[in-house]
């Protein structure tokens, strides 16, 4: 995934770049960067990598050597990023949060018009790199802006900082959110709105799908209406938003827990208590609780001191290591218990199968698991919220291959709450991962949960439903 900040003031920016852009370490964990711009000094980057350590102990001993009014900072999980770039536009920086997958097709067309293009090791494409190529193809910011969104197979949002403001462009469709914020003598820009209120920020509103906006320290200016069309992810709120953020105005975890109310209030199983699977199980298991009338119990902790997030470590054996280690089980409260257990989602169902034999291990009498979202049928080509490489990743495609033979075989039927097949792949989810059952969230009751209309939100790992439209062309003449 990956995450963005940026800050334009009257006054110093430093300290609320550097907090600010930490508040978005939960989206990202392999490479970090900031840049700020200052009259005199010009621009001051640094990047760093965070697989071995958090955004701001890489960075907090440097913080001297950054100065301006204006800059802007990325937790990304892909590349090294900001980059500064000369070009006839003018000298600026700029990070993204992206997934573009046609990048091979897209580098190889700007090299045949003799374009240079850099490139990572092991011949991997910078993808911020690739974006800014495209930018300075343009005769203005916007219009090299537009460029991306005609290209690119993905979604892509954008921060440009400039020697006059900072540019923030969202997804052409949406997928992932900007909301701009503002106080006394400075505008803010993020991907979390999270990051606002201990920096005094207040939301202004949130910028709409293909929308262009250029801050500077008293003003707004809007270089490009939004677009009519929205798929703003779903898995915000299901998964990767913080609890505290609020996209389009709806809050993550009042969505959790709305989810998780009515699950409650719909499930005939028998249990004694509720518990969520830290961190973000936890909202969904509250309403849950709320809906189900039973209690709430901390029978699993997670011990956050010294456990990075699970999916940090390069090695996938590792990551599932790291994530057993950081779950601590609660004997006390688990011992004879017959227990739900609710959870963001499972994707390929190696941890969960870990944490219910530990469950019961420690005394559990029954073992119930309750998720807050639909089963992942699609990969997702459009954000990269998890680290999965392949469909066959997904413990539903395993089983539809070992069923049908075919992992692609009638995906729509067994995406469809309630049908046969649907019916059968959740019963075997529950067998395969040792479960006393498993229930999954419906798509409708987490649509009714979000409260925007079915066709402005992206279930498509869901129901494969979504669109990768290119924008509507009324904005380029």
């Amino acid at each position: 995934m990956g995450g963005f900040f940026g800050t334009i003031s009257t006054k110093d920016c430093v300290n609320d770049l550097f907090y600010g852009t930490d508040y978005h370490s939960h989206l990202g964990t392999k490479r970090a960067g900031l840049v700020t711009f200052d009259r005199e000094r010009g621009f001051s980057r640094a990047i760093h990598s965070l697989e071995r350590d958090y955004f701001r102990s890489k960075f907090e001993d440097e913080l001297n050597e950054f100065a301006g009014t204006e800059g802007i900072g990325v937790i990304s999980d892909t590349d090294p990023q900001p980059i500064i770039v000369n070009s006839h536009l003018g000298r600026y920086a700029v990070a993204t949060v992206a997934k573009i997958n046609n990048q091979r097709e897209i580098a190889d067309e700007l090299l045949a018009q003799r374009m240079h293009l850099s490139e990572m090791s092991a011949n991997k494409i910078n993808q911020t790199e690739l974006v800014a190529l495209l930018i300075n193809m343009g005769n203005t910011f916007q219009d090299g802006i537009n460029r991306v969104y005609q290209k690119i197979k993905g979604s892509c949002s954008i921060l440009i900082l400039t020697e006059d403001g900072i540019i923030a462009a969202r997804d052409f469709l949406g997928r992932t959110p900007i909301v701009i914020g503002q106080k006394e003598g400075a505008y803010a820009v993020a991907s979390e709105t999270t990051s606002f209120p201990n920096l005094d920020y207040k939301i202004v509103r949130d910028l709409g799908p293909g929308e262009i906006v250029r801050l500077k320290a008293d003003c707004i200016e809007v270089l490009q209406p939004p677009f009519t069309r929205c798929q703003i992810c779903s898995f915000l709120w299901v998964y990767y938003g913080f609890p505290a953020s609020t996209y389009e105005g709806i809050n993550t975890e009042a969505v959790r827990e709305r989810n998780g109310q009515m699950m409650g209030e719909k499930d005939d199983v028998e249990a004694d208590l509720v518990c969520g699977i830290p961190d973000s199980g936890v909202g969904m298991a509250l309403g849950y609780a709320e809906g189900k009338k039973i209690p709430y119990k901390r029978a699993v902790l997670k011990y956050t001191p010294t456990w990075p997030r699970s999916f940090t470590p390069g090695n996938q054996s590792r990551r599932d290591l790291v994530a057993k280690m950081k779950l601590i089980p609660n004997e006390a409260l688990l011992k004879d218990k017959r227990v739900v257990f609710c959870d963001d989602s499972i994707v390929r169902g190696t941890q969960l199968r870990d944490n219910v034999k530990e469950f019961f291990d420690n005394g559990a009498k029954e073992v119930h698991v309750r998720i807050s979202c639909p089963p992942l049928v699609y990969g997702c080509p459009f954000i990269g919220f998890t680290a999965s490489k392949s469909d066959l990743e997904l413990i539903t495609r395993r089983i539809i291959r070992d069923f049908e033979g075919d992992d692609k075989a009638n995906l729509d039927k067994y995406a469809q709450t309630g049908s046969p097949e649907y019916e059968r792949m959740v019963a075997e989810i529950g067998r395969r991962l040792g479960l006393s059952s498993v229930k999954f969230a419906h798509l409708e009751d987490l649509i009714t949960s979000i409260g925007l209309p079915k066709e402005k939100v992206c279930t498509h790992c869901f129901d494969g439903s979504s669109y990768d439209q290119q924008p509507e062309g009324d904005y380029f003449g």
